[in-house]
């Protein structure tokens, strides 16, 4: 995983809900009697399945379109540039001679 990958991944951590907020949310809801103590369990494991199976689904949708994105810019492999380099190495030699 490149840089940019670590980057956008740790900013979407910013937006991860951690169980410890998914229980206190619940038991406020509790207190409201808003749901019982039995419905409570429940919903914790719901919410917390469903924000597992969102963030997975927002890593492979990342995922995809790095992958698009690294296919449609060219790129040049490390061999590449040094040959490219060696060449205008030999093009400002010439030019420097025949001043």
């Amino acid at each position: 995983m490149n840089m940019f990958e670590k980057a956008f991944y740790l900013g979407l951590g910013v937006f991860s809900v951690t169980r410890e907020r998914i229980e206190k949310l619940v038991n406020e809801l509790m207190e409201k009697g808003e749901i019982s103590r039995e419905e409570a369990g429940q919903v914790i494991e719901d919410l917390i399945q469903k924000g597992e199976e969102e963030r997975k689904a927002i890593r492979k949708l990342v995922q995809e379109e790095l992958g698009n994105l690294k296919k449609d810019m060219p790129t040049v492999t490390r061999a590449e540039f040094e040959e490219l380099r060696a060449r205008v190495e030999q093009l400002e030699k010439r030019m420097e001679q025949s001043e």
